[in-house]
């Protein structure tokens, strides 16, 4: 199930002819800056993607104080706002800083870098924005992406772990990527060295469910630098992300705070290997916080890299020893130990368009009629005869006033 695309899922965007005229500013800013590029001009209307691609790369601005600016004023005027030296009341430091930096920003130019580059942009509160991140209590302000944003619209397993695995950990992370997307399941990692790569090389080896990367430095900066064919791959089979703007370098502190992002587009996060101080366990703790389910792979005693997993399983979380494990957490599978991970066919009714744009702004987190009717931009009328159809046809429930989908078992 896929929501309404704007030029292939507007993830990178074809020539100015092949897209809709109302599509002009783009539902992720792509299509309108590619066709800037294409035409090499300045587009005539930019989009507000453009003034939040431009306010995150000022310096200081972390994901907080890019999403308080959002929440407050219009992209557009926050970009205003900061270069008046505005954009920050309780730190004149900070909007000083940011005021200086604005000037030396040409939002036209930068907007067009971002087509030429084939980069998207999706922006918090824009219609394109995850809408598992929108509820989050630590939501990115700004994702730039390539690939498909459609991807996200399935279930996902976070997969995660050391970067200097064990032969064993390689192998159960590319098993555990493999029968995962196998089966539907989008695989959620980091697209580092190890656990991360060998994850996604599954993903991509079984054909099936588009893989889901996010990265710690722009999705113009391929780190590790060996890696650079399997980013290639996973932003044209998957989506690749970033909070980070073009160009940004892959700092240290980028990897603790894209760590929450990984958890927080994840139902389940597997621990595949990870040491006793492992950066598996920023992910661990976000994931904790959004009461996301945590599964680990058990491994060897005497393997420092098991460290942290086995403890997380003495601590109580439930094994990962094979695909179906993850599967049965899903509740898309009920078989014990040994049987093949496959997912039951799906035999209920396919929804009507309307309740299509329901069910995919729905995604698979608990979610409120106001907020439905935000997000999917129908009348509240067209979202409640909608789901009104989707919970006779066994696609959703309502619960005290929330709905929740329903996964096929």
């Amino acid at each position: 199930m896929t929501r309404p695309s704007l030029s292939s899922g507007s993830g990178v965007a074809p020539a100015p002819a092949a897209a809709p005229a109302t599509a002009a500013a783009g539902a992720d800013g792509t299509a309108a800056a590619a066709a800037a590029a294409e035409s090499h001009s300045v587009p005539a209307a930019i989009p507000a993607e453009a003034f939040v691609a431009a306010l995150a790369g000022l310096p200081a601005m972390g994901h907080r104080r890019l999403v308080a600016l959002l929440r407050r004023w219009s992209p557009e005027e926050a970009w205003r706002r900061v270069g008046d030296g505005r954009g920050h009341d309780d730190d004149s430091d900070v909007a000083g800083l940011w005021c200086r930096a604005a000037a030396t920003v040409d939002v036209d130019d930068l907007w067009l870098r971002h087509g030429r580059a084939g980069v998207g942009v999706l922006r918090f509160g824009g219609p394109w924005y995850p809408a598992v991140l929108t509820d989050d209590h630590e939501p990115p302000g700004v994702l730039f992406h390539r690939g498909d944003p459609a991807a996200l619209d399935g279930r996902r397993v976070g997969i995660i772990g050391t970067r200097r695995c064990s032969r064993y950990g390689r192998e159960m992370a590319h098993e555990l990527g493999r029968d995962l997307a196998a089966s539907g399941v989008r695989v959620v990692s980091g697209l580092a060295a190890g656990v991360d790569g060998a994850a996604h090389a599954g993903a991509l080896a079984a054909g099936g469910a588009p893989p889901i990367a996010v990265v710690g430095s722009g999705v113009d900066v391929v780190y590790p630098r060996r890696n650079a064919q399997l980013w290639a791959d996973v932003a044209a089979a998957g989506l690749l992300v970033s909070e980070a703007p073009l160009g940004a370098a892959p700092e240290p502190w980028r990897f603790p705070v894209r760590n929450r992002v990984i958890a927080a587009l994840s139902e389940v996060v597997v621990v595949v290997e990870s040491h006793a101080r492992g950066g598996s366990r920023y992910t661990v703790d976000a994931a904790a916080e959004r009461g996301r389910t945590v599964m680990s792979v058990p491994g060897s005693v005497r393997n420092p890299a098991s460290a942290y997993t086995n403890a997380l399983l003495a601590d109580g979380c439930p094994p990962a020893r094979d695909a179906t494990d993850v599967l049965v957490a899903l509740g898309l599978s009920t078989a014990g130990p040994g049987a093949s991970a496959t997912v039951t066919p799906d035999v209920r009714p396919a929804p009507d368009p309307l309740a299509t744009v329901v069910l995919d702004t729905l995604g698979w987190e608990p979610a409120s009629l106001e907020g439905l009717v935000l997000r999917s931009g129908l009348s509240p009328g067209q979202v409640m005869v909608a789901l009104a159809h989707l919970e006779r046809d066994g696609w959703a429930t309502s619960r005290q006033g929330w709905w929740e989908r329903v996964a096929h078992g």
